[in-house]
């Protein structure tokens, strides 16, 4: 049942396409907007979490990126090779993509502009930080505050995902509900690093739905391609002047912690928050000191501009 505070999924039209999205807390409320990464629908930042925030005075607006859940689809682009991959880390080839992450930060400013927002607290998860940080950059008038989670550069010296995520990511898409829904639970048991038994009790709930929702196998490799083809934004992001968060997990597999940490090191006056023991994921038991870190860092950043 859906509180005062929370109003139901709706549909904008922003940079050309429609992109859905949801919104937990006040409408005064200083406005967070919630970016997830690489084909994650925006119900992964859990209904309780967005409640939690919004019970820390803000305006919660999650959405689904392009190419994902109930957001428009785009076409064009094969799925990527091994062979793209190796002439890419090897010769410096890039990846052909049919749009990149400077396009779905402004689906973020779009869809800003769509609801009246000027500003906002901007957090991005894995490739939501790589489009968070892309805000940052191009768009510096649009960010009250920018935190980036389990994410990185692009700085191809960062160390490669592990083996195991590497062949997670790589691996044939589920072609039956059945598949996927085992995919789902196998992929966050490699993601989370160890055992998480509030979550893995969540898992099948989650994973249905958002196979209710629809999914979308083409989209995701286009939104990896889109990574891929961005490139480096290191050097860049010396010129973010947004009071920076920088959130990373001790063990993550995938965006390994050398990302997070050449994060920090390339915003000027960013914060790094290390957690320990914390994968590619944002475990429950981990939501009180996460969620307690974004929400400081946001006020903190208000209180500051005041």
């Amino acid at each position: 049942m859906n509180s005062p505070l929370h109003q139901p999924p709706q549909i904008a039209r922003a940079n050309g396409i429609d992109i859905c999205y949801e919104v937990f807390g006040d409408a005064g409320a200083e406005p967070m907007l919630m970016i997830m990464g690489l084909g994650a629908q925006m119900i992964l930042w859990d209904d309780e979490f967005c409640r939690e925030l919004a019970n820390r005075g803000f305006r919660v607006i999650r959405f689904d990126n392009r190419d994902i859940g109930k957001s428009g689809r785009m076409s064009g682009g094969k799925r990527l090779t091994l062979l793209e991959l190796l002439k890419l880390r090897f010769l410096k080839i890039p990846v052909a993509a049919p749009y990149r992450l400077r396009d779905m930060a402004e689906d973020t400013t779009g869809l800003m502009d769509a609801l009246g927002i000027k500003s906002a607290h901007i957090v991005g998860a894995s490739m939501g930080g790589m489009i968070a940080q892309e805000i940052a950059i191009s768009f510096p008038q649009r960010v009250r505050s920018l935190t980036s989670i389990m994410s990185t550069t692009g700085n191809p010296k960062v160390p490669p995902p592990t083996r195991e995520a590497a062949a997670m990511l790589m691996a044939p898409p589920p072609t039956t509900r059945e598949e996927y829904l085992k995919r789902f639970a196998q992929t966050w048991k490699v993601l989370r690093v160890g055992s998480f038994p509030l979550d893995e009790a969540k898992d099948l709930e989650r994973a249905e739905r958002t196979f209710e929702r629809g999914l979308n196998p083409n989209g995701v490799g286009r939104q990896l391609r889109a990574i891929l083809a961005s490139g480096s934004r290191k050097a860049r992001l010396h010129a973010v002047k947004a009071p920076t968060l920088v959130i990373h997990g001790t063990v993550d597999p995938l965006v390994r912690p050398e990302g997070g940490k050449d994060t920090a090191a390339s915003i000027p006056g960013a914060k790094l928050l290390m957690i320990e023991g914390m994968g590619h994921a944002i475990p429950i038991p981990m939501w009180p000191q996460i969620i307690d870190a974004i929400a400081k860092h946001a006020h903190g950043a208000v209180a500051k501009a005041a």
